[in-house]
C-alpha cells in the first residue's frame, strides 16, 4: 500500500518529539543521541506506512494550561479515589466498557484524547474504531447508566480542551456551537431512549379534533398511526 505523500515540514514536530523520545529512553540527554534519534525517526515516519499527523496549524497555550490542569487534578483525584476503591470495595466493584464517539475524526486528536483518559487511572483505552472516530473505555467502579454517562460526558470535555488548544477550526467550531447551545455532541443515554414521534405528512391532532367534533372519521397515515400508538421508537431500537 502506498502511503501518501506529506511535506517534511509538517512532519518535522513528529520526527523532533521522537527524537526526544529516544534521549527519554536511553536516559542520555546529549547532541549526539538526539540525532541519531531524529534519524531513526526519519526513517520510521518517512519509509514505513502510518497514517501521517498532519497538524492543524493553531496552538492556543491558554486552553492548553487549562487542559494541563485539568489533566493533572484529574490525576490526583483519580488516584486517590482507585486507592479507596482498592481497600473498601476490592474485588466486588464493578467495572464496564463504555464507547464515546468523538467529534474529531483527525488521527492527532483521536490520539491525544485516548492517551489523556488512559493515563487517569481508573480508566484504560481498550479498543479504537478509527473509521467513526469512537473509543471504547475499561471504566473503574461504574454501577449505573448515570455513572456510564458521566464518564462519556467527562470523556468529550477531555477533546473539547484538546481540540481547543491545537484542534483544526471545523472542530472549533462544533466545540463552540456546543457552548452556545448548552449540549454535548451525540445523545445522552436518556434521549436515546426516550420514545420519539415520527412526523408525516398525516393530519395535525387539532385537525382531528375537529372532525371528532364534526362526527367524521379523521383519516390516520401509518405515520399519523404509529405516532398515537402505545408502541413508540425509541433510538436503540432504530440502530438495532
Amino acid at each position: 500500500m502506498k502511503r501518501p505523500k506529506t511535506p517534511l515540514k509538517l512532519e518535522l514536530p513528529l520526527i523532533c518529539f521522537l527524537g526526544f523520545f529516544w534521549m527519554a529512553i536511553w536516559q542520555d540527554f546529549t547532541l549526539g543521541t538526539f540525532l541519531i534519534g531524529a534519524i531513526y525517526a526519519t526513517i520510521i515516519v518517512r519509509v514505513f506506512y502510518l497514517p501521517p499527523l498532519r497538524g492543524s496549524g493553531r496552538l492556543n497555550l491558554w486552553w492548553g494550561l487549562v487542559f494541563t490542569l485539568r489533566f493533572l487534578v484529574k490525576m490526583i483525584a483519580a488516584s486517590f479515589q482507585v486507592s479507596w476503591i482498592a481497600v473498601a470495595v476490592g474485588p466486588k466493584v464493578k467495572n464496564s466498557i463504555i464507547s464515546v464517539q468523538l467529534r474529531s475524526h483527525d488521527d492527532l486528536i483521536v490520539t491525544l484524547t485516548g492517551h489523556a483518559l488512559a493515563l487517569v487511572p481508573g480508566s484504560l483505552v481498550l479498543d479504537v474504531d478509527r473509521t467513526t472516530a469512537t473509543l471504547y473505555l475499561h471504566a473503574l467502579d461504574v454501577d449505573s447508566d448515570e455513572d456510564a454517562e458521566r464518564i462519556r460526558q467527562d470523556a468529550l470535555r477531555t477533546e473539547a480542551l484538546i481540540i481547543m488548544t491545537c484542534g483544526n477550526r471545523s472542530d472549533v467550531a462544533v466545540v463552540k456551537a456546543e457552548k452556545r447551545l448548552g449540549r454535548m455532541s451525540g445523545f445522552s443515554k436518556t434521549e436515546r431512549d426516550a420514545p420519539f414521534i415520527h412526523r408525516g405528512g398525516g393530519p395535525s391532532e387539532a385537525d382531528r379534533d375537529a372532525e371528532r367534533a364534526a362526527g367524521r372519521t379523521p383519516e390516520r397515515t401509518d405515520i399519523a398511526a404509529s405516532a398515537d400508538s402505545p408502541e413508540r421508537t425509541t433510538i436503540e431500537e432504530v440502530e438495532h
